[in-house]
């Protein structure tokens, strides 16, 4: 399995829109990295939902629920989606201050890549912000 996070800013697409909706094709990403990254996402692969700009922070699990096609809102066949569920809400959100602080996650792409919008994530960094989440 493998370990992703995408980013959405949330009055374009928040955690509880996407929990209402219950699914959704994750569109709009015109970064070639960032499509490289989805066409390697596979089905069942966990996603951690960032909200961008405001809040920046972790605020849940989601999963890969269809592998890469092409990216219906546009004809440019360089573009593709993935088709995500949510899993669960994080019980608190982490934010990108805790992530810059945590000594464990100096490598990871939020910090490093901070434009990126979809983006691998290793196993122990994933785990390390569920760990976060779950503190007290």
């Amino acid at each position: 399995m493998n370990y992703w996070l995408v980013k959405s800013e949330p009055f374009k697409y928040s955690w509880n829109k996407f929990n209402q909706d219950g699914r959704t094709f994750w569109d709009g990403v015109r970064n070639y990295q960032a499509r490289n990254n989805m066409k390697a996402m596979k089905e069942g692969d966990l996603v951690l939902f960032y909200h961008s700009n405001e809040g920046k922070e972790v605020v849940g699990i989601a999963k890969v629920v269809k592998e890469f096609y092409q990216d219906p809102t546009t004809e440019d066949t360089n573009w593709v989606v993935v088709d995500l569920s949510p899993i669960e809400t994080l019980k608190k959100p982490v934010t990108l201050e805790q992530i810059k602080k945590d000594p464990r996650l100096e490598n990871v792409g939020l910090v490093k890549q901070g434009r990126l919008s979809v983006m691998g994530m290793k196993p122990e960094e994933f785990d390390r912000i569920l760990e976060l989440a779950n503190e007290e």
